[in-house]
């Protein structure tokens, strides 16, 4: 790569769930702009994060996990991250190697709708090994990426850890010479193409995976109802919905004297304020909507578009 070119294009984030896409995607960034839980299925929304560099910009697509679950609400799951796909420059596979290492049977299982989705792509395809920070000796790796050499043959398969950013800068370096020579699409200072109210509502859904998890039940949704901001106050008022998807769900969220909804609130508005670089006044109400999940227009609204 020579001074004069700069580097410019998108890059899908693909992977079964829990593979740590969104963790690589802030610790690429340095900022936190994807929610990151235990739980899979966490990313439901394409996730835009913009990573300037002087040689080049890295938009990444975060996306839901590539799975074989049913329902309305997955099914949109799943056409967005083939959507991003379709629009990348590159593509990024992400893996678990821990869980592949220990449960080998999983592997051709997970991997196969991302084996027949890019079988015969001539789009760069690189697929990141992740989590390798688990492992002293690495050698165990090695079937794993037998494994996977074979399965892509025509792949660069490339360690990494997300969380602890080993190998990281390789792999951002090599993301970006797979890049075309583009002037960049975004403004150097701008992280992500989220809107702020998005970014506050998948907050909110972050800390009630966190407080409740493995209670949670998996038909929670988030929505941002009133967004007041108070220029001469410093203040930004903000009521937020809690959707569940049965009466019984809506105790679990408020639990015993609304001790869990509170502490939900309150670490939602500290992350909020440091998003807003300003005074939060967060309210929260938990409804109950039935069969949300495979309500369309809802979902539609919730930005899981049916395209």
């Amino acid at each position: 790569m020579t001074k004069t070119e700069h580097r410019c294009g998108w890059v899908a984030l693909l992977g079964p769930p829990n593979a740590g896409k969104s963790t690589l995607l802030n610790s690429a960034l340095g900022h936190k702009v994807a929610i990151v839980t235990p739980r899979a299925q966490t990313t439901r929304n394409q996730i835009v994060g913009i990573l300037s560099e002087p040689d080049a910009q890295v938009i990444f697509m975060d996306t839901p996990g590539i799975h074989q679950q049913r329902g309305r609400m997955n099914k949109m799951l799943l056409q967005t991250a083939w959507h991003s796909m379709h629009s990348a420059d590159v593509i990024l596979v992400m893996l678990d190697a821990d869980l592949y290492i220990k449960k080998p049977d999983f592997l051709e299982n997970d991997v196969k709708p991302l084996m027949d989705a890019v079988a015969s792509e001539d789009r760069p395809v690189i697929v990141a090994v992740n989590k390798v920070d688990l492992f002293r000796d690495k050698s165990k790796m090695l079937p794993l990426f037998i494994d996977l050499q074979k399965m892509w043959p025509k792949a660069e398969v490339f360690p990494v850890s997300a969380l602890t950013r080993d190998g990281l800068p390789e792999l951002v370096k090599l993301l970006k010479s797979k890049l075309p020579v583009a002037p960049a699409l975004y403004p150097e200072d701008q992280l992500s193409t989220l809107p702020v109210r998005f970014m506050a509502a998948e907050i909110v859904r972050e800390k009630l995976f966190l407080a409740l998890r493995q209670e949670l039940p998996y038909s929670v949704a988030v929505e941002i109802e009133k967004w007041d901001e108070e220029e001469g106050r410093d203040l930004t008022t903000i009521h937020a919905v809690i959707y569940v998807g049965r009466p019984s769900h809506k105790s679990m969220v408020i639990g015993k004297a609304g001790a869990t909804i509170k502490d939900i609130g309150t670490k939602a508005r500290a992350d909020i304020q440091t998003l807003l670089e300003q005074k939060v006044h967060l309210e929260l109400w938990v409804k109950v909507r039935e069969g949300w999940t495979e309500d369309v227009g809802f979902l539609r609204s919730l930005g899981l578009a049916d395209e």
